[in-house]
């Protein structure tokens, strides 16, 4: 990791209407990170990632993803300039097979009639469609790749869900809660896919509560609360810091949820 950083956010802040959600927020994350936004419920967590993808508009500050200023480009338009995510409630299209919810993430790049078109699956050759098959398989998801996603249990359609975003060549990928909901097995078996796409170069920012997940996989964290960055280091050193602790009090399970 060098160089100028992949995503910077210069003095970021948010309200909606008199309620100040994200409060000067300045980060920069490294090219090749893989880095963790972690903090209490409320925290502010999901907001930056609705803020850098464009789901919302920037109150004050700035976000730069590569040099390039992004804070008024539309939403529709970031992925053009390397950034894709996932969501913490999953949103593929239920009625539509995993791999037409594949062919979705190729259309993001290419905009127009064209990639409005292509998903619909003109055709059982398509170049699109054997790539989306492709990446499936890769995934080890091929033998679902003809089914409904909405008939699909949860641990696949999250997979599923990652190998979309995959799909639109990020540079930058905005993983929100990508272990919630899996059991240890699954678990384990994402951080692999991740380190494997994290080692293609890919740099990935996550939004996590399974610190054991966190611990194991990022190699630096930043730690929120009430929209402010209170602590910012590796798993190890933000673990001990006071005000990260204080932040966690108020649940029985601190002591278990910031150990690593």
């Amino acid at each position: 990791m060098s160089g100028a950083p992949i995503l910077a956010l210069e003095r970021v802040t948010k309200r909606f209407g008199g309620l100040t959600v994200i409060d000067g927020l300045s980060l920069a994350v490294p090219r090749g990170a893989r880095l963790a936004l972690i903090g209490p419920n409320g925290a502010g967590k999901t907001t930056v990632f609705n803020l850098i993808s464009g789901v919302y508009p920037v109150t004050d500050g700035r976000l730069l993803v590569d040099g390039a200023d992004i804070t008024d480009v539309p939403s529709s338009r970031r992925i053009g300039y390397g950034v894709a995510r996932s969501f913490q409630n999953i949103r593929l299209m239920a009625h539509l097979t995993a791999i037409e919810n594949v062919m979705l993430g190729q259309s993001a790049r290419a905009g127009g009639l064209r990639g409005v078109l292509q998903p619909v699956g003109l055709g059982r050759r398509n170049p699109w469609r054997e790539r989306a098959r492709a990446a499936l398989a890769d995934a080890g998801l091929e033998a679902h790749a003809d089914a409904a996603v909405g008939a699909l249990p949860y641990g696949v359609q999250k997979r599923i869900e990652l190998v979309r975003a995959l799909m639109a060549e990020p540079k930058l990928l905005l993983l929100d809660e990508p272990a919630a909901g899996l059991n240890p097995a699954e678990t384990r078996e994402l951080q692999a896919r991740l380190e494997r796409i994290a080692d293609s170069g890919v740099t990935m920012v996550v939004v996590e509560h399974d610190m054991h997940f966190v611990g194991a996989f990022c190699d630096r964290v930043v730690v929120l609360n009430f929209g402010r960055k209170i602590a910012e280091g590796t798993p190890d050193d933000v673990r001990d810091e006071p005000e990260v602790r204080e932040a966690y009090l108020g649940s029985d399970d601190a002591e278990d949820r910031l150990a690593s």
